[in-house]
């Protein structure tokens, strides 16, 4: 069929959905909706078998909804109504919650339902959810709605409760572009979840809820209230005379103060005192003034900048594994013959610091005497490669981009320069630019079902390092790698690993990723040619050396990377600005706007990893 999205923003979801859509055949198109686009003159010029809005924070007009069928994502269970649902469903502590994928009509979210997917709630923050467990649900339920759609005889299901009012169907999203609240089921248990108490139409979560009273407040008030609100809108707050969004909320076991004192720091982070223990607060975002342009998440530290007050470095040894009892955004620990050095950055960015550090703590890692080292994080992003809101707040922007790039090439030859032992990169959720780079430095990648990967840079006018043009083609050829630069478009894993972009898929849900990348890196430590291919590593790194030496790749790359960093008309610095301050674009970029079907080979018979395991890991049922 032809499919076209109805989105407020190409957001991670979307992506997924485009991405997905078109490995299963269709061709799929985006139009987003923006103020001066008319939805109705671009619905007719794409003429779809079928709209798909997975975010939308716009109505649906009714002379569309009215002429094609428009399949709204909303990120809640039968019954569940208004525009706050993951908000809601963290702020109450929900445990289990669901997608619900329904039909547009006159009353919001009151629509058709063509299918429905339960999902757990685990004890993370919006953002990550949104990305995981509520994203893994959503694509099921679009898949099996889409399916039965082109099935046509399927009769979607009537919610209880629904009628005619003025309000008109758009999606539950939210203010956030990422955040959204930003097939199993038959049609049986689908009526057993269709709310019998009725429908539950909820306000949207202002701040008036939201506020923490740190005198009052409980640690996990606290956290629950912080991650409900991540990573839009943030929790207002007042903190050293100024009013500040609080973003990220992690627990610390330790260290104690006075309700709402700040007590230490850590890798840009802020540690401040509850009633009853203390939180970790990694990001703040000052808040707007009339007049000013638009503000933006910063690590807190940096922030805050000349306002903090002298604080402890509360720094934690890389090595051996860090206490679990508070919070870090690196980790290592041994499994075996196994190291495992996983790392989490706030919206999978890396800044010259965070990379810096993370360098420093992959040697130390590769000092350590094991076989396989696995790099990845535990769950959500990978790496999107460099910090873009870094470098917009630098006294020197093009200064600070050329300091970024460079301590991310480091790391990267650090791992393309590892012959004592295998390499696996372990993929847990999105990456993108440099950070699937990164990836593809390692002598394997594995990747969850559930992942974006934008192999790409153009997009923000960019040539792009990290030895890509080593990398990239060495793994997928050249005019394939050409061809993924040139569309900037999201990659499946399915479609990667069919592209040779990925080795293994790992079919997890987003909690048993480490656990089954745990299993796996060990049983690749143990393997008899494991031994052999460690050895051939250096042999093959020599005969690269003394053809076409790494220092040419990375020197070639950065010499444009300089031209653009040095150039204040580079297109390079009004998309940061841009894409920093979320400012919307004026229309659907091009490349969205062409219907597209996924072009790849042709899956391989054979696993494409040395072993015994096969190449994809049989998803485990819901629950």
């Amino acid at each position: 069929m032809h499919i076209l999205l109805l989105a407020s923003a190409f957001n991670s979801l979307t992506q997924r959905a485009h991405a997905e859509l078109r490995d299963r055949g269709h061709t799929v198109a985006v139009e987003l909706a923006l103020p001066g686009n008319p939805l109705p003159q671009a619905v007719r010029r794409h003429a779809p078998d079928l709209v798909v809005a997975p975010m939308l924070r716009t109505a649906i007009p009714d002379e569309v909804w009215s002429a094609h069928t428009c399949l709204v994502v909303h990120p809640g269970p039968v019954g569940d109504r208004g525009p706050s649902s993951l908000d809601w469903a963290i702020h109450e502590g929900a445990d289990q919650w669901g997608v619900t994928v329904l039909q547009a009509d006159a009353e919001m979210d009151a629509g058709d339902v063509w299918a429905s997917v339960p999902c757990r709630v685990p004890p993370v923050a919006k953002s990550e959810l949104y990305r995981g467990e509520i994203a893994d649900a959503a694509i099921e339920a679009v898949l099996l709605a889409v399916e039965r759609f082109a099935d046509g005889t399927y009769v979607p299901l009537r919610q209880a409760g629904s009628g005619t009012s003025d309000a008109r169907t758009c999606t539950g999203a939210g203010a956030d572009a990422d955040v959204a609240a930003e097939g199993g089921a038959d049609a049986e248990a689908e009526v057993g979840v269709a709310s019998p108490a009725g429908p539950r139409t909820r306000p949207y979560l202002d701040q008036t809820v939201r506020r923490i009273d740190w005198d009052e407040d409980s640690t996990q008030d606290v956290l629950r209230k912080l991650r409900a609100a991540d990573s839009q809108p943030g929790v207002l707050d007042v903190l050293l005379g100024g009013e500040w969004y609080l973003h990220g909320g992690h627990a610390e076991g330790a260290l104690r103060g006075r309700p709402g004192e700040l007590l230490a720091t850590r890798a840009g982070a802020i540690c401040r005192a509850t009633r009853d223990g203390a939180v970790w607060i990694p990001e703040l975002r000052p808040r707007r003034m009339p007049g000013q342009p638009p503000t933006f998440k910063l690590p807190a530290v940096l922030a805050l900048g000349g306002r903090l007050p002298p604080l402890p470095e509360h720094a934690l040894p890389r090595l051996p594994e860090n206490p679990r009892r508070t919070w870090s955004d690196m980790r290592y620990r041994e499994e075996g013959n196994v190291g495992h050095l996983s790392f989490s950055f706030p919206g999978g960015a890396m800044s010259t610091e965070r990379c810096r550090r993370l360098l420093d703590a992959y040697r130390e890692a590769c000092a350590r005497p094991t076989t396989v080292l696995v790099l990845g994080g535990q769950r959500d992003f990978f790496s999107n490669g460099i910090h873009l809101g870094v470098i917009e707040a630098a006294d020197d922007p093009a200064a600070e981009s050329w300091a970024n790039i460079n301590a991310i090439d480091d790391l990267v030859e650090a791992v393309l320069t590892t012959t004592d032992r295998l390499v696996v990169a372990a993929v847990a959720g999105n990456a993108a630019a440099g950070g699937v780079m990164l990836a593809l430095a390692a002598d394997e990648v594995w990747c969850r079902s559930g992942a974006v990967l934008n192999p790409h840079y153009r997009l923000m006018g960019l040539y792009g390092s990290e030895y890509w043009t080593l990398t990239l083609p060495r793994r997928v050829g050249a005019a394939t790698a050409g061809r993924l630069m040139d569309e900037a478009l999201p990659v499946s894993p399915a479609s990667a690993l069919r592209l040779g972009l990925v080795d293994r898929i790992v079919d997890r849900d987003p909690d048993a990723f480490a656990g089954e990348v745990a299993g796996l890196a060990a049983r690749l430590a143990s393997l008899p040619a494991t031994a052999a291919r460690i050895s051939a590593k250096k042999t093959e790194l020599d005969r690269l050396e003394s053809t076409t030496p790494l220092a040419g790749f990375r020197e070639r790359e950065l010499a444009l990377m300089r031209r653009t960093f040095d150039d204040p008309d580079a297109p390079y610095h009004a998309l940061r600005r841009s894409f920093v301050h979320k400012e919307r674009p004026s229309h659907t970029p091009p490349h969205l706007g062409t219907a597209r079907v996924a072009r790849t080979p042709a899956m391989p018979s054979a696993p494409l990893v040395t072993g015994t395991a096969p190449a994809v890991v049989p998803s485990r049922p819901h629950g």
